[in-house]
């Protein structure tokens, strides 16, 4: 069985209070691996090891710094089965996902990168004579990151990347759930050269560790993805030191499919939008308005490609769907039903714990459709973060915008249409900070991946999220012209 210390100054550490915890399989219970059950003591150690780093790492060229982030994209390559196997097992993902992942993190990697000779101030004009006003982009310092459970690999190339290349020293805190794959990066990081310090990696409960990283003075910025109720003690607790807080929440995007949609099209992103790792994206399509006078035709051919999903073992190439990420879950999409149909949604299909030959153990749930759903419903306002989808109608523009924005989230929104004019206004009347236009969801690195309300604040991603790991510095410089 692999067992894993905190990686914290290039060294593999025990825990100081000696205690390990589990981490499980989601598709048949079994153990993946034992990682270190950690608390203030590992974090402070890992942050004070950091903050020592930082000051050599910060004065090495971005160049040379991103030199050292090719590397760490290359040794990661060379493991990319092997990683691509753990994540399926700790996190119940399709292997063929996993594999995607893995790329997806050295492409964060490789993208932040590219960012090392785009690093600009400015020199503004002064009002006095003899002076100028130079703005400079600095490191914040010690960056912690503390990463979601959904696509732990990706999320952790996602910001280890910006903070290396902007100067910053880090300590990333994957979930219990899912920290394998991204402790496994703590050895390819010391493969690649990367001075001892700048990469910390450790692990333990949020409530002790997540606490102990950021209330600690020596942490600088926070970038955090997960729940809105974690991201909003997160940023509650980096107040006492006024850190930087850097948060990508909770969502609970429409999916809109208006009457001159191509239909097929958003048949297929409608599908993939909400079954996709199981639900589990925080950009998922959570809720879906079809125009009345298209629904049947669409509902007619989405249900057949609904029907025709296959749960089942990630590591099998022909399963569309594998299991949800644990038991709490499960529970959470059981209720989430229960509830839909008490309060007189129609179960169209699926609903339960997936049974039979091959699903006695593990976390499975059927693909589920919900029918005959209103607004204000629980499951149109609730994220239900897994494979189960309302449908509701709707007539007009002015009534589905409203059904959209009655939502205290705001991450993203999907819609289909081919009137431009009717695109160009609901660009100013979704308070959303991503939408998706005749596609699936799905954002790019040189895009910006920026919530509104309660799906966080910061954003990440292309100029704007990299702006995030950089301070500025304002000088006033006088000079003699003599």
């Amino acid at each position: 069985m692999l067992k894993f210390d905190q990686y914290i100054n290039g060294q593999w550490v025990a825990p100081s209070n000696g205690l390990y915890t589990e981490v499980y399989n989601p598709s048949d219970d079994s153990v993946v691996a034992l990682v270190a059950d950690g608390d203030e003591n590992d974090a402070n150690a890992a942050l004070e090891c950091a903050e020592r780093a930082q000051k050599t790492w910060r004065n090495f060229t971005a160049g040379k710094r991103a030199e050292y982030v090719y590397a760490f994209v290359d040794e990661i390559k060379k493991k990319r089965l092997e990683l691509a196997e753990i994540l399926t097992k700790e996190q119940g993902k399709l292997y063929k996902v996993a594999l995607f992942e893995v790329d997806a993190c050295c492409s964060f990697l490789k993208y932040a990168c590219e960012w090392a000779r785009r690093i600009e101030g400015d020199i503004l004009p002064s009002d006095h004579p003899n002076e100028q006003i130079h703005i400079q982009k600095i490191p914040r310092g010690v960056v912690v990151a503390i990463t979601a459970w959904n696509f732990p690999l990706a999320l952790a190339g996602r910001k280890i990347g910006p903070a290396l290349i902007a100067g910053n020293s880090i300590v990333v805190k994957p979930t219990t759930e899912t920290p394998v794959s991204t402790l496994m990066l703590g050895e390819l990081a010391k493969q690649a050269g990367i001075p001892d310090g700048v990469i910390n990696i450790v692990t333990g409960p949020g409530r002790v560790m997540g606490t102990a990283l950021v209330e600690n003075p020596i942490t600088k910025m926070i970038t955090m993805t997960g729940s809105t109720p974690v991201g909003q003690q997160i940023f509650r607790s980096a107040a006492k030191n006024m850190a930087h807080v850097q948060l990508e929440l909770g969502g609970k995007a429409p999916f809109i499919v208006f009457e001159d949609a191509d239909i097929d099209s958003a048949v297929d992103a409608a599908l993939s939008s909400r079954f996709d790792n199981c639900g589990q994206v925080c950009t998922c399509n959570e809720r879906m308005y079809v125009q009345e006078s298209i629904y049947d035709r669409f509902m007619e051919k989405f249900m057949t490609k609904v029907r025709a999903l296959k749960v089942g073992d990630p590591f099998d190439p022909t399963s569309d769907m594998g299991p949800k990420i644990n038991k709490n879950e499960l529970k959470h999409m059981i209720q989430l039903v229960e509830v839909s149909v008490k309060e007189g949604a129609t179960l169209a299909y699926g609903g339960k714990v997936k049974e039979g030959k091959g699903f006695e153990k593990g976390n499975w749930f059927e693909p589920t459709i919900l029918t005959n759903v209103t607004q204000e419903m629980t499951i149109v306002h609730e994220e239900s973060f897994g494979p189960i989808l309302p449908v509701l109608k709707f007539k007009s523009y002015d009534e589905v915008i409203g059904y959209a924005n009655d939502c205290e989230y705001g991450l993203a929104a999907m819609v289909f249409t081919n009137d431009m004019n009717r695109i160009m206004k609901l660009n100013t009347d979704l308070d959303f900070g991503e939408i998706y236009i005749n596609r699936e969801h799905g954002e790019l690195h040189q895009g910006f991946h920026n919530g509104y309300k309660l799906s966080g604040s910061g954003g990440e991603d292309g100029k704007y999220g990299f702006e995030q790991y950089l301070e500025k510095k304002t000088y006033y410089l006088r000079y003699n012209p003599k």
